[in-house]
């Protein structure tokens, strides 16, 4: 895994919205962000390697998929998150 349970744990801490949240868009989209940083600098070093490339694609999408949902559904709730995330600059 690209990074430790801790880590996890401490982004689901940082924007779930009740205690037990685990699942909603904002925590979603915050894990797939810190996956796709860690892939990012992996793919700086490693240019040749396709298997990842794929991957991080496909974490790239699956992100802009989340995010258009919740730009539908809770505008204010988007625009906190892009801005505590720094994503779609």
């Amino acid at each position: 895994m690209s990074f430790t349970a801790a880590a996890k744990e401490q982004i689901i801490k940082k924007y779930q919205r009740a205690k037990d949240d685990t699942g909603s868009s904002e925590v979603q989209i915050a894990l797939l962000t810190a996956r796709i940083e860690y892939l990012t600098e992996h793919m700086k070093a490693n240019v040749h390697d396709v298997h990842t490339r794929y991957g991080l694609t496909k974490l790239v999408s699956q992100r802009r998929k989340l995010l258009t949902y919740l730009k539908r559904t809770n505008l204010e709730s988007y625009r906190t998150l892009i801005q505590q995330l720094e994503v779609r600059g």
